[in-house]
């Protein structure tokens, strides 16, 4: 389906290429929509982390727990449809949008695919949640949030196409204000629904899951209406998105998104781990661990935003054939990440117990999560660095050394060291996350190295699969 970019038009010798300053203007106005999509989307977590913990600490755990479960199938999934950005941002350099049009109804189908086996196998895996070794009554809320949560992985992956195909089309803003309304109306509905506001029942945890439910189903009902009608986007979107299906398209797009979502597996699946082991440790560390790793998440959203825009830059210059570009954006997209994270640590290390009490009254819980905040602080930068590299590999369809790569770091030695640490040595949840920011610490610096090395490969081929 997808030809070679080798042939795609090359800019003229004599236009010169874009400075340094421009480069970066480029890359930062394409990552500003980004980055506020991610906060937005990062606020109804924080919302409902908010909301919910002022039911208890028990239905805290619980959703905590349903929230590790799914960020297994949900990082998959970001993995696998991150093909589609890839592959509609080197077809749009290379000013093609048949294939543009085929990789978002393929990336369509492979989303519901994966959100109807992610139903499936949480139904299967509930009669199993006490297996897992957590609190007793933290395990008996967990079915009622969890259920509802995995449902709304369907609509949630569906939009996460979409947008992915508007942002690698430098159109980004829309699919912002769509995902921030669905925050606000996620926001109403907890109110409305966890306290029993306006006459609506006080139903607690429950309330919290169908809320989400609710607010992604309309995201994405939005987000395609305005697909559907969008005249920017006329050439470049279906119009017709019953077409018969084209093996070459799914594997071009399970190419790089097989090694991608497991690249991201193995860094979150060292979360959901440690979040595990954390649990085994009882209520309290396991509520600290759901407040500290809220803020850092938050706080992770701006490299991810820059990262996304690394991708999406990466595969237009990849299609319009202009690599000597490349080293410029990823240089430009490091200092970004590093700036803002560098901030974040001191925030972590300075204000750590007041954003600890903007979530929980428990002391115990204030104080652990402010002593996790000050090791969170020391992976910032890392966290960045990594994420942003690993995007930028993204874009020349170098994905599976990165995958290796991010193996070695989490599973080989993060989750050990974790276990040793947390466990064996009696550091708790303060070793484990220590654990964390090493295997974080291991990740950034290989991958540091590896993009710049293969950025600036002129020999590596300019072309889509």
């Amino acid at each position: 389906m997808h030809s070679s970019l080798s042939s795609s038009p090359v800019t003229p010798p004599h236009q010169p290429w874009p400075t340094f300053a421009q480069e970066n203007r480029a890359t930062l106005k394409l990552a500003l929509p980004l980055i506020s999509g991610q906060l937005s989307h990062m606020l109804m977590g924080v919302s409902d982390t908010v909301m919910i913990g002022s039911v208890g600490v028990v239905s805290l755990g619980a959703a905590t727990f349903a929230n590790t479960l799914l960020a297994v199938p949900f990082v998959v999934g970001m993995g696998l449809l991150s093909s589609v950005s890839v592959r509609v941002s080197q077809a749009h350099g290379a000013k093609q949008p048949e294939d543009a049009k085929s990789a978002v109804i393929h990336g369509t189908w492979l989303a519901l695919g994966l959100g109807l086996a992610v139903v499936l196998a949480t139904l299967l895996l509930i009669p199993f949640l006490g297996h897992f070794s957590q609190p007793g009554d933290v395990t008996l809320q967990t079915p009622i949030y969890l259920l509802p949560c995995a449902v709304s992985l369907i609509p949630s992956l569906i939009s996460l196409v979409w947008k992915n195909h508007a942002d690698a089309l430098n159109r980004p803003w829309p699919p912002f204000w769509i995902t921030l309304g669905s925050v606000f109306l996620d926001i109403l509905l907890n109110w409305l629904w966890i306290h029993g506001k306006w006459g609506f029942p006080a139903m607690g945890l429950a309330g919290a899951a169908y809320s989400t439910l609710v607010s992604r189903t309309l995201c994405m009902i939005a987000l395609f209406v305005w697909l559907k009608n969008s005249r920017t986007l006329h050439l470049w979107t279906p119009q017709k998105w019953w077409v018969r299906w084209q093996r070459s398209e799914f594997a071009s797009l399970l190419k790089i998104g097989i090694p991608t979502s497991f690249h991201q597996l193995a860094e979150v699946t060292a979360f959901v781990l440690a979040s595990l082991m954390i649990g085994w440790l009882g209520v309290v560390p396991l509520a600290s661990h759901q407040v500290a790793i809220t803020c850092i998440a938050t706080a992770y959203m701006v490299p991810l935003g820059i990262s996304m825009a690394t991708t999406v830059r990466v595969g237009e210059i990849v299609g319009a054939n202009q690599r000597p570009r490349l080293h410029r954006v990823l240089l430009g997209s490091w200092i970004f990440a590093t700036s803002f994270m560098s901030c974040s640590m001191l925030v972590c290390f300075l204000w750590g117990e007041p954003l600890a009490r903007a979530f929980v009254n428990e002391p115990e819980v204030i104080k652990l999560t402010a002593s996790l905040l000050l090791v969170a602080g020391l992976f910032q930068l890392f966290d960045g660095l990594q994420v942003v590299s690993a995007a930028a590999l993204r874009g020349v369809d170098d994905v599976k050394v990165s995958a290796w790569i991010a193996v070695l770091a989490y599973w080989v030695i993060s989750l050990p060291l974790g276990w040793v640490l947390g466990i064996q040595r009696g550091w708790g949840a303060t070793g484990i996350w220590a654990a964390l920011a090493v295997g974080l610490g291991i990740a950034a610096v290989l991958l540091m190295w590896r993009a710049w090395k293969l950025l600036g490969d002129k020999k590596v081929p300019n072309k889509v699969v």
